[in-house]
């Protein structure tokens, strides 16, 4: 599908479908009120019973009915509205794409092969920016402050300089974290923090994008001085990312926490790290449950300035037949940002969705990234794909349907845009997949076909994890309690297996069948249902898929109730050691 920045044809469309909108907003903004004024977060309440205060039933009582006439009072006007919005989705695009103008061209993440070796970072997170009153539902309130607070914590973490770090004696001396000893960085916001750890940081200040990566020699004399230097960028700059808002005195030396997998069936292991701040080196983010519109807005103009290609309002609405059968209130939540410029994209909307899923236009969204030139001045490209899969347990059915129609359409995508003077460097899936891989009930997901032309780099095989994965569902009752309500607790408690039984989501156990986990001699794990896959038997025969670095996010905690992740690959172009 041709890319348009705007999802409507014209502007005279744009201006119809402006307008109905904007009668419907008003009663539906008092209707979100209604239901949000009822439902309070368990961080409200400990809120509340902090300040001694008691006049929320007031609050609740006389909130409820102001909401609930001046909901009714604007209906008919909303009404009138959706008549005229309504069917103007037809005529609507299933995306809106921004290119960020602003951005140098020197800052763009183009990659050109002439040694025959890149790098490439991945990111994906489930933000629950439902309105207001849905996500409370989640135990997550405050939709619009959260969306601008997590556009502030990504930008800050993909934004930070490439370093690289080399140590004289590692035998006499502690690794250094090199975001926290050489750099002052402010601490992560943590939205809702009961404790004072961390300031939130300046709202509206962003981190500019850095393209320089720096050399920095440490000696193990503590009397010597740190000798620093600029190194140009290259693609195979290695990043480090540990810990990077540590708390303490200036200049003190703390372990970086990345551990290495000792899996015997893979020739180097999995390069593992749990960082309080998005990897530096991330080139396509992939975000999930992003349906509230002014949500998505605030998302593109904090993460444009910084990545620069988005595409955001992903989905369709209304009635969209055949594609989709039923009536849609929500998109499908995906939102995609890229520091490469955006080639070919096109969304697909599941059509077996059922329950109050059926609501959102969930679907798949799949994107064709420009990277740059190889040594043989070739175009090279790469394809990345993100979804998010039916929700409620026990209908494994649904989400096994719609991973078949995933390959499916990604296929088709990619046969019907690939061209035969382009090299592909990287296909990668990502997303929500709402299933794990060591519940019972989700047996049948597990088994499916798609994790045969997919790699997924934390599975051992079905229904058994790698040693060191971590779950990525929060359980929902205590995502504000100290251990994981800031960055730096919720890395220090993923970091500790007693702790993440507390917090993490447990396996989901066949009904009627008592649940046996973990078995003896396995670790615990948890819920796992946040995956990025990737895919070599696209690429050339002459290119070889590596991982570099697999990594458990935790600087927004408190912000979702999931654990964002990152993988970045090494590409290598073998005919160009020949």
């Amino acid at each position: 599908m041709v890319l348009h920045l705007s999802p409507f044809p014209n502007g005279c469309v744009a201006g119809l479908h402006a307008v109905g909108w904007a009668l419907i907003l008003p009663c539906f903004w008092f209707l979100d009120r209604l239901i949000a004024v009822c439902k309070s977060t368990t961080l409200e309440r400990v809120q509340r019973q902090e300040r001694e205060c008691y006049l929320h039933p007031l609050q609740v009582f006389f909130g409820s009915i102001i909401f609930f006439i001046l909901f009714l009072v604007t209906s008919p006007v909303a009404l009138l509205g959706f008549l005229l919005w309504a069917p103007l989705q037809a005529y609507r695009r299933p995306f809106s794409y921004h290119i960020e103008t602003q951005i140098p061209l020197e800052q763009e993440a183009r990659h050109i092969f002439e040694e025959g070796k890149a790098t490439f970072g991945f990111a994906t997170a489930n933000l629950c920016l439902l309105p207001d009153s849905l996500a409370r539902f989640n135990n997550l309130g405050h939709t619009q402050r959260r969306a601008t607070t997590i556009g502030r914590c990504v930008a800050q973490g993909v934004s930070r300089p490439h370093i690289r770090i080399f140590i004289d004696s590692p035998s006499s001396c502690g690794n250094l974290s090199a975001s926290s000893s050489l750099f002052h960085t402010s601490n992560s916001p943590s939205y809702g923090a009961i404790d004072k750890q961390s300031k939130p940081a300046v709202e509206g200040e962003v981190p500019q994008a850095n393209p320089n990566s720096r050399l920095v020699h440490i000696p193990c004399d503590d009397t010597e001085k740190q000798d620093t230097e600029t190194a140009p960028p290259t693609a195979t700059t290695v990043n480090t990312n540990q810990n990077s808002n540590q708390q303490g005195e200036a200049g003190e030396r703390s372990a970086p926490r990345v551990l290495r997998s000792e899996d015997p069936g893979e020739r180097d292991g999995v390069p593992l790290e749990v960082s309080s701040l998005f990897p530096a080196n991330v080139d396509i983010l992939c975000l999930e449950e992003v349906f509230d519109k002014r949500a998505a807005r605030k998302l593109k103009d904090a993460l444009g300035p910084v990545l620069g290609h988005i595409l955001y309002d992903v989905g369709v609405y209304a009635w969209q037949t055949p594609c989709c059968s039923s009536f849609k209130f929500f998109n499908s939540g995906l939102f995609l940002a890229s520091r490469f410029p955006v080639l070919e994209a096109q969304y697909y909307c599941f059509p077996n969705s059922r329950g109050e899923d059926a609501l959102a236009a969930k679907g798949l969204l799949c994107a064709k990234v420009l990277i740059g030139q190889n040594h043989k001045q070739e175009k090279v490209v790469g394809y990345f794909n993100c979804t998010h899969l039916h929700a409620p347990e026990g209908e494994g059915e649904i989400r096994c349907e719609q991973l078949t129609m995933v390959t499916v359409w990604i296929d088709e995508f990619q046969t019907s845009h690939r061209r035969p003077d382009e090299v592909v460097v990287f296909d990668v899936l990502c997303g929500d997949f709402n299933f794990d891989n060591c519940s019972p009930d989700d047996l049948r997901e597990q088994n499916h076909n798609i994790f045969e032309e997919y790699i997924d780099p934390c599975r051992a095989g079905p229904g058994k994890e790698k040693p060191w994965v971590i779950g990525t569902l929060m359980e929902q009752p205590t995502m504000y309690e100290e251990d994981v309500i800031t960055p730096d607790n919720l890395q220090r408690t993923l970091e500790t297996e007693e702790l993440r039984r507390q917090y993490i989501s447990p396996p989901v156990p066949v009904v009627g069948v008592p649940l046996v986990y973990p078995l003896p001699d396995e670790p615990w794990v948890g819920r796992r249902i946040d995956y990025i896959l990737y895919r070599q038997n696209s690429l050339p025969k002459h290119y070889k898929t590596e991982i570099e670095e697999f990594t458990y996010i935790t600087q927004l905690a408190g912000l979702t109730d999931h654990i964002p992740v990152g993988l970045r690959l090494r590409v290598s172009d073998w005919s160009a050691e020949d």
